[in-house]
């Protein structure tokens, strides 16, 4: 018999079998699967792996499987028959029969090729979305996750910032991506995961691309509105002038943002970049003034290794995005938003206590808020218990929500875990340089001085009469010089001096 007409016999084996089977079927899930999402407009990560790696890799395989199993069972009947048989295959397209076959593989081809591109698009399109960075690894990005989609960047892709436009950034990413994969599947990732602080493009390549810092020269007023942790829950307010400033091409480049404009190196001890002792500033003429830690300063060959890095917003704008707050912040703004009742007898320092304490999971510490707070209200406020049992209700949901969004014990986060160096509260912050410690060789010292950044323009709080004009920014209890000598986060690292559970070094 012609090869021409025997070519279907070639592919009647295991391997061209198996080949076949694995193509029909992934083509089939990935047709149903990709009309159930299209008609029901509901997307899922792991749906999404699926249909877009997972059945197309099972399509490719099936298909490089068939010619296999046709091209062995060929060989092997040409060494039984080599006379009749050619060393390469005939397509002879005049024989009626091949070329049925020959229009059969070309539609095959036109198929593939449509259901590769669109899985190929589609998949593009999916890994650059922020369900598949944020909740295809679940447990190990769920802090992050959820951090990300309760900030002021929610509606920022994770990509936008972590990779940015260009296929250079885009490769990079991707081949770390695999590493984190790897990690992922071997159990063998930090817990916490660590920022990835070396690695992150400029932030000229990112932020500005929606920041424009030539623009940001103005003040900006902000109220902060806090509560003491008494049975009143005692109202403070602290209203003050943020002094952005801008660049040197802006009017007045003077405030925050004078950073930018020029140019400012510095040196970082740790990873985390919490210890500077090294900055240097290059003015327009070339100029270059260093300024040293007087108590720990670096030696000329650790200056000379270091990395002088130059400063940029993500120096201080360190988490723009995944931003997890302290139980004391999150208490404040849910009471001035009306979610807490504020007559609740000592809401603030209840909740702030059951947030400190250390729980294993997740539902451990849900519960033992629930329980925290009713028993709490039923033991020393029975009265407010009984009158205001829907809002001690709410309380506890709301209390619960803070835990969320803040603590993950599975991957060892809470809301300290990564220091934010925007303000200086809870961590060092500014005064990393604005400490009053770093001193250039004529004498000049990087200031102290509260002033350069903000101005306060009025409080509103116990120890300050109403009506008077308090001059700088005057501490809700006495604790004298300690304000100037100290840095704020030494006492408010853990949620504050006078919230249970706060503490130096904490």
């Amino acid at each position: 018999m012609p090869e021409n007409k025997n070519i279907l016999g070639y592919f009647f084996n295991i391997v061209s079998l198996i080949g076949m089977i694995l193509a029909v079927v992934a083509t089939s899930l990935i047709i149903v699967l990709l009309s159930v999402e299209l008609i029901t407009g509901v997307e899922s990560p792991y749906l999404g792996v699926l249909v877009y790696f997972i059945f197309p890799a099972m399509l490719i395989l099936g298909l490089i499987l068939v010619p296999i199993g046709a091209l062995r069972v060929r060989r092997q009947r040409r060494k039984q028959a080599p006379e009749t048989i050619s060393p390469y295959p005939d397509l002879d397209l005049n024989d009626r029969h091949t070329r049925r076959l020959f229009v059969f593989f070309i539609l095959g081809t036109v198929v593939f090729v449509v259901i590769i591109s669109i899985a190929a698009m589609k998949g593009y399109h999916f890994t650059e979305s922020s369900d598949f960075c944020g909740k295809l690894c679940h447990t190990v990005m769920t802090p992050e996750h959820t951090a990300w989609s309760n900030s002021p960047h929610a509606r920022v892709r994770c990509v936008e910032c972590h990779i940015g436009p260009g296929a250079q950034w885009y490769v990079k990413a991707k081949i770390s991506g695999l590493k984190q994969i790897y990690a992922v599947l071997a159990q063998t990732y930090a817990a916490p995961i660590e920022t990835p602080i070396t690695n992150l493009r400029p932030a000229r390549d990112i932020c500005e691309r929606c920041h424009w810092p030539e623009k940001f020269y103005s003040g900006r007023q902000r109220v902060f509105y806090h509560y003491a942790p008494d049975e009143k829950n005692t109202p403070r307010e602290t209203n003050m002038l943020i002094n952005i400033g801008g660049t040197p091409k802006t009017p007045t480049a003077m405030g925050i943002h004078w950073h930018i404009g020029n140019e400012v190196y510095y040196i970082a001890k740790d990873r985390k970049r919490l210890e500077i002792p090294y900055v240097a500033v290059k003015d327009k003429s070339g100029k270059i003034t260093e300024f040293h830690d007087e108590y720990e300063p670096l030696s000329k060959e650790e200056i000379a290794k270091g990395e002088k890095r130059l400063m940029d917003c993500l120096d201080c704008h360190n988490r723009p995005s995944h931003i997890y707050r302290s139980p004391g912040r999150e208490m404040d703004e849910n009471i001035v938003s009306g979610h807490i009742d504020p007559a609740l007898p000592f809401v603030k320092k209840v909740a702030v206590e059951l947030l400190s304490r250390p729980y294993k999971t997740k539902e451990e510490g849900r519960a033992a808020i629930a329980s925290g707070i009713a028993e709490y209200y039923a033991k020393n406020h029975p009265k407010t218990a009984a009158d205001k049992a829907a809002a001690i209700r709410q309380a506890v949901e709301r209390v619960q929500d803070i835990y969320n969004r803040n603590f993950f014990p599975n991957m060892k986060v809470s809301w300290n875990t990564y220091p934010d160096h925007i303000g200086h509260f809870y961590t060092p912050g500014c005064f990393r340089c604005h400490g009053g410690k770093h001193k250039s060789a004529d004498g000049r010292v990087i200031s102290k001085d509260c002033n350069i950044c903000h101005t306060v323009l009025g409080q509103k709080q116990q120890n300050i009469r109403p009506g008077m004009k308090a001059k700088g920014y005057v501490h809700p209890t006495d604790i004298g010089d300690s304000m100037i000598a100290m840095n704020c986060s030494e006492c408010h690292s853990a949620g504050g001096e006078d919230v249970p559970g706060g503490g130096k070094g904490k």
